[in-house]
This record gives C-alpha cells, sequence and structure tokens, in this order.
C-alpha cells in the first residue's frame, strides 16, 4: 500500500508526460488526477495503522547504492511524521490536479503542466518516506526540479523564466549547506541510515570537528548546515527570495508548493532530524531566532503588497517562520500540527485567490478589484474561511495550531522563547491586518475595475469550487479533530518515537500557561482586523495619507526589505562583471584568439599571400619555372663538387 501511494503520482506523470499527445488533454487530465486520488485514499489507513495500530514499519525495496563499505538501501520508513507527510501531502496535490482541471481549461500544454504535478507530487513524496539521507537528498534535490519546471511553465514568459532560475539558484545555495551537512554526518557516523544515526547522536554530543585550525562542536555544526538547506527549501529570512517570484506560475503551483510541498520540505526535515537537533541547544536556538524573525519579517512586507498572490506568498513565509520557532524550542508536535492545518487552508487561500483571478480576467491587481463579492459568493465565502483560519480565530484550524505554538514559545521559560513569542504575537496582528485587507479590496468598496471586466465577473466553474469546498472542511475541522493526538494528551501515543524530546516538553507548559497569555493571540488577531476595517472600510483614505506621511517605510516594505537590490549588488552584479571578464578576456582575448581564432587567422593570411602567386599571366609561371630550375640545378652542382 505504502509503495502504491508514493509510485502512482510517479505512473501517472509517465503516462501524461510520455504519452499525452496520444492520450490527449482529457486522458492526461484523468489519469493524473484518478491516480493521485487513489494515492490519497490509500493514505487515510495508512495513517491510521501506523498511529493507532500496529505502529511504525518500513518496507525495503532493493539495495541502491553498493560502493566498498557504503551501503544504502532504497527503503520506505513509515513512521507517525511520515504518515502525517503522506496523507497532507497526497490529499492537497489531489485537489489541486482536479482544480487544475478547471482553471488550466484550454492551455495547450495542459498535459506537461498535469505531467509536472504528479512528478513534482512523487518526489515530495519520496522525501518524506526516505529512510536514508542519500534517499532525502534524491527528493530534496527532485523536488527542486520540479519547482523550477512548474514555475517557469508558461515559458514564453520572461518573467517566468527568471523566477524559474532565481528559484533553482536560491535553492542551490541552501542545498549546498545540506549536502556539507549530509556528508559531515556519514564521515563522522560512518552511516547514512536514520536510525543508525539517531541512535548514535547522544554519544557524539561531547564530539569536536576539526576543521581550518578550529575545534568546532560536531553535532552543532553539522545541525547548522542542515538547516542551511531547510532555510532555502522552506523560505527563511535571507534564503527568501525566490518565493514571491515563484508567483509567476500558475495558481495551482503557488498552492502546491507553498501549501503541501517544497516549503514544508524544511520543516519536515529539521522534524526528522529532531534526534540530532535534540543534542544541540545553539542550532535549535539559531532555528527558533531565524524563524521568529522570518514570521515578522514576512508579515510586515505582506501589509503593503498589491498582487492578492504575492500578498498569501508572505503569508506563507510568515507561518513557516512559526513552524520554525516551533521547532527550535522543541514543540515538534505543534509544529507538524500547524503545517498540516496550514496546508489546507493555505491551499484554499491560494485557490480561492486564483478563482477570484479567473473571475476578473486574469486580473492579480487588488488596486482593481473591489466590489465583486455579490458575484462569486461560494469564492467569497472561501476567501473568509481561510483568512479566519490564518488569523487564528477560535474554532478555526489556524487557531488551535498557532495558538499553540505562541503557547509552547511562551512556556519554553527562556530568552530566546520570549523573543519568538514576541515577534510571533505581532506578527500574529499584522497577518490579521493583511488577511482583512485583502479581504475588503478585493470584495468590498466601490469596483475599481473596467465595465468590461466587472460585466464578465463570474463564479468558477464547479471542477474548481469542489475542491475548495474540501479544503474549507479541512480549514475548519483539522485543527479541532487533530488537537489531541497531535499536542493534546494523546500526543505520545499518537507521535510514539517519531519525534525526540530530550529536556523539558514545551507544548506541557503550554497547557498550563496565564489564561491571559493563552488568550493575547486571538485578541491580537481582533486588533489587528479592527484596524484593517478602519483603515478599509470606515476610513479608506487613510492609507494613502499614511504612505504619503512615511515614504521611506512605505517604500521599505513595498521593496520587500531591498533584499533583492542588496543581493543584486552584492550577488548577481559582480557574478555578471566576473563572467563578462572571463569571456571579453579569458575566451574571447585569450583563448580564441591564440586558439582556434588564431589558427584560422593564420591560415587565412598564408592562403592570401599563397594566392598572390597565382597571377593567371602565362610568363609569370615560366619565369618561376626557370627560377625554380635554376635553384635545383645550383644545388645539384654544389652538391656534386661538394
Amino acid at each position: 500500500m505504502t509503495v502504491a501511494i508514493v509510485f502512482l503520482p510517479l505512473l501517472g506523470a509517465i503516462l501524461a508526460g510520455l504519452f499525452g499527445r496520444f492520450i490527449g488533454r482529457i486522458g492526461s487530465q484523468l489519469v493524473t488526477t484518478i491516480l493521485m486520488i487513489a494515492s490519497a485514499a490509500l493514505s487515510v489507513p495508512v495513517l491510521y495503522e501506523v498511529a493507532f495500530g500496529a505502529g511504525p514499519y518500513t518496507v525495503q525495496l532493493f539495495s541502491w547504492i553498493h560502493v566498498g563499505t557504503f551501503n544504502v538501501e532504497w527503503a520506505l520508513k513509515v513512521d507517525t511524521l511520515t504518515a502525517v507527510m503522506l496523507f497532507t501531502v497526497s490529499v492537497i496535490s489531489a485537489l489541486v490536479h482536479l482544480y487544475s482541471i478547471g482553471y488550466m481549461h484550454g492551455d495547450p500544454s495542459h498535459s506537461r503542466f498535469m505531467a509536472y504535478l504528479s512528478l513534482f507530487t512523487f518526489f515530495m513524496l519520496m522525501l518524506v518516506t526516505a529512510d536514508n539521507l542519500v534517499q532525502m537528498f534524491f527528493g530534496w534535490e527532485g523536488v527542486g526540479l520540479s519547482s523550477y519546471l512548474l514555475i517557469g511553465f508558461w515559458n514564453d514568459r520572461p518573467s517566468a523564466n527568471a523566477a524559474a532560475i532565481k528559484a533553482f539558484v536560491v535553492n542551490r545555495v541552501g542545498d549546498f549547506g545540506f549536502m556539507l551537512g549530509i556528508a559531515g554526518i556519514y564521515l563522522s557516523f560512518d552511516s547514512a541510515h536514520l536510525d543508525t544515526i539517531f541512535a548514535a547522536a547522544p554519544g557524539m554530543a561531547e564530539q569536536s570537528l576539526h576543521i581550518l585550525g578550529m575545534n568546532l562542536p560536531l553535532l552543532t555544526t553539522l545541525c547548522l548546515l542542515l538547516f542551511v538547506g531547510a532555510m532555502g527549501k522552506s523560505a527563511q529570512i535571507g534564503l527568501h527570495t525566490w518565493l514571491p517570484d515563484a508567483m509567476e506560475g500558475p495558481t495551482p503551483v503557488s498552492a502546491l508548493i507553498h501549501a503541501a510541498t517544497m516549503v514544508t520540505a524544511g520543516v519536515f526535515m529539521v522534524a526528522r532530524m529532531s534526534p540530532l537537533f535534540e543534542q544541540s541547544e545553539t542550532a535549535l536556538n539559531v532555528v527558533a531566532i531565524v524563524g521568529a524573525t522570518t514570521a515578522l519579517f514576512a508579515a510586515t512586507i505582506g501589509c503593503v503588497q498589491n498582487d492578492i498572490k504575492r500578498v498569501i506568498a508572505y503569508s506563507t513565509c510568515s507561518q513557516l517562520g512559526y513552524m520554525f520557532f516551533a521547532l527550535g524550542v522543541g514543540a515538534y508536535g505543534a509544529a507538524i500540527f500547524h503545517l498540516v492545518t496550514h496546508a489546507f487552508f493555505k491551499a484554499m487561500l491560494f485557490l480561492g485567490a486564483g478563482s477570484v483571478i479567473h473571475a476578473m480576467s486574469d486580473e492579480q491587481d487588488m488596486r482593481r478589484m473591489g466590489g465583486i463579492w455579490k458575484n462569486i459568493k461560494v469564492t467569497y465565502a472561501i476567501m473568509w474561511i481561510g483568512s479566519l483560519s490564518l488569523a487564528g480565530l477560535p474554532f478555526f484550524s489556524g487557531y488551535y495550531s498557532k495558538d499553540m505554538i505562541l503557547e509552547a514559545a511562551w512556556g519554553a521559560h527562556s530568552a530566546v522563547g520570549q523573543y519568538a513569542f514576541a515577534m510571533g504575537a505581532i506578527a500574529a496582528l499584522l497577518t490579521a491586518f493583511y488577511s482583512w485587507r485583502l479581504l475588503f479590496m478585493t470584495f468590498h468598496g466601490r469596483p475599481r475595475c473596467d465595465e468590461k471586466t466587472l460585466a464578465h465577473v463570474h463564479e468558477s466553474p464547479w471542477v474548481m469550487l469542489i475542491p475548495l469546498m474540501v479544503l474549507a472542511i479541512g480549514a475548519i475541522f483539522a485543527g479541532m479533530i487533530g488537537y489531541t493526538y497531535f499536542v493534546g494528551e494523546d500526543r505520545f501515543g499518537f507521535w510514539k518515537q517519531a519525534l525526540a524530546m530530550v529536556g523539558e516538553d514545551p507544548i506541557e507548559a503550554a497547557h498550563h500557561v496565564d489564561p491571559a497569555i493563552a488568550m493575547m493571540p486571538v485578541g491580537i488577531a481582533l486588533a489587528g482586523i479592527a484596524i484593517a476595517v478602519l483603515l478599509y472600510v470606515v476610513r479608506p483614505g487613510i492609507p494613502a495619507r499614511l504612505a504619503e506621511a512615511m515614504p521611506g517605510l512605505y517604500r521599505f516594505l513595498l521593496n520587500k526589505w531591498y533584499f533583492d537590490e542588496l543581493y543584486d549588488r552584492i550577488f548577481v552584479r559582480p557574478a555578471f562583471a566576473l563572467g563578462r571578464f572571463f569571456w571579453k578576456r579569458g575566451d574571447v582575448g585569450a583563448i580564441d584568439r591564440f586558439g582556434p581564432d588564431g589558427i584560422s587567422l593564420l591560415t587565412r593570411i598564408a592562403a592570401r599571400r599563397t594566392a598572390l602567386l597565382q597571377s593567371g599571366f602565362v610568363y609569370h609561371y615560366a619565369f618561376a619555372m626557370i627560377i625554380g630550375l635554376a635553384v635545383f640545378v645550383s644545388a645539384y652542382v654544389m652538391g656534386v663538387e661538394g
């Protein structure tokens, strides 16, 4: 059953990708979607069996790499963490596949698109079932490749090509750290097998790494290298710049990347490697600080963006920050709980945004929307549900997971935990604000689009609305259903040994925080909503006046803290200058000049000079013959006399 869950999407990708022109657009849609739904359906009994039945197991497939003492088996490791990810990834992907049938209708490359979606899902499923670090890296790089193909799917657009290259290059930076971490782990533990590494980790806690004349704490160094990889995949501050540009891909791609695949890979990896991270307080503190900073940083940018998809993209970046600082304070169950709830409401928000864009004839700028809620009532209701869950208001799924993260950070009783709580609380205020700003700018007020566009505003087809309704159920009830098992009293029986816990349990402390602290996130969210109502409903002229009064701050946020400009100045321009230098001076000026071009030039010169002898006059040729004869005779005579 586990093998089918993982490999059915690959089968769909092969059938649609290689035989799409034979089975046609409808055939490609059906084969990929049906196989993806089958994979999702099979993940349910697997989750139940692992979490509530016989427990974890491993499926051995075959021997993969055997070089000397280095042996890697291709095996599927299925514990509760894996089963949760199998369920989340396959269900969200199945709904995105179904939604894509309507959204991509009419695209001439629809078969290729469906093949890419299924391939993306396969690599993510391979990543989460990895039994060893080499297999995990295979899935890790496969996800990166698939994201490149999907972000740049509309390859006739220069912006899409640039965004795909940017995502690929930025992730290579993080992946380099991940590769170094894997290599370091193998050299230190003499194994890439996860269970072997975890068993040996406590005994390596005091070991040092000797490199470049320095003695570095071994596990701290290895964990930080792994975390660099997670920062790239999960778009943490510094390696986040690819994520907003990924919006150049079709909206179903945005939903899949931002909800269940790619960006969650880093969160999963840190949770999977928790037995290693638990041995290094420094590494956990770094994870918490980076995550908390990212949560606030991305939320500030989301407050001023005008592209509906970019607002939701920065929301993803911010929510990933919550997951990471939960991991950093040791609340692993809370982090994965938020990963699951976030997958439902974020996929719904992205697909809901796609429904708005579809209704608005591909318009994405919220400044050209407004007053359309009566025309797309189902989409409007869906966006409300998603926003309520994202803001963390009671009884929606985001309320249970986000509040648990904030309470766990407070309950950690550490300076880093307090920092994470403070950053998360401010980010919660901003999250509520920009969520309702999106709702009011998109659906309320007077229409700001032209009359022709307004006349064509219509609800999406049912093939797009049904996935939204299913996701809405998850966005409402996933938190209620999962709370007891993920972070409640049954969490130890649910997780078993899938997540490590060495020191104090911050989740247990979260259940005993002061009621005022427990209620604070809700109060903060309501305050953020109230501010949005004031600025965009009651006094809609205030935002423009604030932007005029604080132009520097407004431009700073609108330009995303100038990270792109900074990287362009520090890395991109010098890289291009260096490339031009080697091109002009090295390739053209040296290699070509003295190599192929030089030889061809000498050949041309020799040919031109030889051609001068071919004058066409008989007396020139006769004179040359007489001179030649005289030379030969003279040489002969001189030779005989000598």
